[in-house]
This record gives structure tokens, C-alpha cells and sequence, in this order.
């Protein structure tokens, strides 16, 4: 038996190899991530378009569209769980979340760090920063080397609702693993992992590129 699925592994890596392009390396989590979804149970998609769905249906089959459907309504699911959480809190928005949980990692950042950081246009997160500031969640001042750009702090009153709101935050982490396994816990949080690497050389790197010129860029 014990040969026999040595043999199946040899096999499935030879097939995973076949996917890569010629004389690409890869990691061992990578291996384990294309094991776990050929061992897994093939699910539907949960219906989301009506019963005229013809050209919905073509374009999900010749694309990897349901990833996209799929991770978009994670972040909604997020959303409305996160919102829960913060229902007692002045800190109103997931965003604003983000923002002073990464600000309490550093002693200060300018405020273009902070947004980068983000993954938000610059108009967005402006308006983020400003809604923290009229808080008093945070505080900013001039960058001594550097007078055109402001730095911004997480303030005493912010740190204390972080720290407040902390474990209301951690009932939303484990709700939105839902049903998974420890295994598939590990393996989505690496699979999510390389696609935000992926992703943010584009955003830091190449947004100002059109939607061909990415593909080109990145070779996909």
C-alpha cells in the first residue's frame, strides 16, 4: 500500500511540474497546495446569477473568473463580520482598523507609507487618515529630513481601542475560516500569501500600466 501511493505521489508531482513553466524551481508548500486541491472534493459555485445566465456561464469557463467572484465576496462576508465588531467602537471602518493596527508596529510612518501599505489610492487613504486624525486615533507632524511630507502616529487613545477591540477582531478571524481544516487553513493563508506578493509588485510597481500591458509584464 504504502508503495502504491509513493507511486500516485511521484505521479501528481510529475503532473504539477507539467503546470509550471520549463526549468521553474518550487517550494514544497506549493507541491502541498496542488495535492490538497486534487484531493479535495470538487464543490459548485454557489448559484449568484439568475436563470439567464448563458454568458455568464461562457465567460466562468473560459477564465479563472470564480476566483475573483469568490475572493470579492470573502472581503464582503469580512466586511459585514468587521463591522460587528466595531459596532461599539469610534473606530468605524475596516479600514480605519487597518490603518492603526499597522500604525502601532511602527514608531511613525509618512503618510504615503501608510497608504501603500493599505493598497489604497492616495485620495482614499487620505480620507482614512484625516477620519483618524478628527478622532484623535492619531497624531502627525512634519518629517524632520524631509518638510513636504507628514508623518503620522498612533496616538495614546488609539493604542488604547486597538488593545480594546483586539479580541472582538479575533472572533471575526475565526469566523471567516469558517469550516476549514488546520490543513486548509495553512494552505489558503500561503496560496493568499504568493498572490499578495504577486499583486503588490503591480500596485506599488506597474498601476499606472493597462490591463495587456500587465499580462505582458507579468507573464501571465
Amino acid at each position: 500500500m504504502n508503495k502504491e501511493v509513493l507511486i500516485q505521489l511521484i505521479e501528481h508531482m510529475e503532473k504539477f511540474e507539467a503546470t509550471l513553466p520549463e526549468n521553474r524551481s518550487y517550494a514544497l508548500p506549493e507541491f502541498v497546495g496542488y495535492l490538497n486541491a486534487q484531493a479535495g472534493t470538487e464543490l459548485p459555485m454557489r448559484q449568484v446569477a439568475g436563470d439567464r445566465n448563458a454568458f455568464v456561464q461562457q465567460v466562468r469557463e473560459d477564465s479563472n473568473s470564480d476566483v475573483g467572484i469568490l475572493i470579492t465576496l470573502m472581503f464582503r462576508y469580512a466586511k459585514t463580520y468587521i463591522k460587528k465588531a466595531l459596532q461599539d467602537s469610534p473606530i468605524q471602518t475596516a479600514d480605519e482598523f487597518a490603518f492603526l493596527i499597522t500604525l502601532m508596529t511602527f514608531d511613525s510612518l509618512t503618510k504615503t507609507e501608510l497608504i501603500n501599505k493599505q493598497v489604497m489610492e492616495k485620495t482614499s487613504g487620505t480620507e482614512v487618515i484625516k477620519r483618524l486624525a478628527a478622532q484623535g486615533m492619531i497624531r502627525e507632524f512634519a518629517d524632520a529630513s524631509d518638510k513636504r511630507s507628514i508623518r503620522v502616529v498612533i496616538s495614546d487613545k488609539g493604542r488604547i481601542e486597538i488593545i480594546r477591540i483586539l479580541p472582538e477582531m479575533a472572533k471575526v478571524s475565526q469566523i471567516v475560516v469558517g469550516n476549514l481544516s488546520d490543513a486548509e487553513i495553512k494552505t489558503l493563508s500561503y496560496l493568499l500569501k504568493k498572490l499578495d506578493f504577486f499583486h503588490n509588485d503591480i500596485f506599488m510597481n506597474k498601476r499606472h500600466l493597462g490591463l495587456d500591458d500587465i499580462m505582458q509584464e507579468k507573464a501571465i
